[in-house]
């Protein structure tokens, strides 16, 4: 539940994809290694380096609550999945909303001040989740819940350097999604 990049120089009534795009694009920008993928929503495109969601078909976490039927397909069963894994997400943006009450209202700071602002509560954030084994945020908002986090840590790989759909990159979700349904119950 920490944030490994962060670009607050963009209005709010941006579009997603356009951020992600230029995040991407840009020199020391947002890098993502080849054979890994971010999961985004389904704002974004499916596209190689970030994994969205099936469209029209069930996703959100209430669907998938105790008394509602289990996945019937392997796309039913990769959303199920994807939403469980980006709920991990949400949780780390409302643990950093709960923390620092200065992100949850419009700002009247000049914007060089507001950037900095958001880029000390994001370093601090993460500071807090390196140095606390137990988040008193994140115990007020559920419980105490351990998640891991994944860290590429091998060498300098290849990079992601666009955000284009892809016939590859849709084969990619759909053999994902395939391996998940053959393998739904070995645990």
């Amino acid at each position: 539940m920490q944030f490994v990049y962060m670009l607050p120089r963009w209005e709010g009534l941006t579009g997603d994809s356009r951020v992600l795009r230029d995040a991407v694009c840009r020199p020391n920008g947002l890098k993502v290694p080849e054979g890994c993928y971010y999961l985004c929503d389904n704002r974004y495109a499916n596209s190689k380096g970030f994994l969205t969601p099936y469209k029209g078909v069930r996703y959100h976490l209430k669907e998938w609550d105790p008394g509602n039927a289990m996945p019937q397909n392997p796309k039913e069963m990769f959303n199920m999945r994807h939403t469980r894994a980006r709920n991990v997400i949400e949780r780390a943006f409302a643990v950093l909303k709960m923390r620092w009450g200065i992100l949850r209202v419009a700002s009247y700071y000049p914007i060089k001040t507001q950037i900095r602002l958001i880029m000390t509560c994001f370093l601090l954030h993460n500071f807090i989740r390196r140095e606390m084994a137990i988040d008193p945020i994140e115990a007020q908002l559920d419980g105490l819940n351990e998640y891991n986090s994944n860290v590429y840590d091998g060498g300098v790989p290849d990079h992601v350097e666009n955000v284009e759909p892809s016939e590859e990159w849709s084969q990619f979700r759909d053999n994902l999604a395939e391996m998940m349904w053959a393998n739904r119950y070995r645990g």
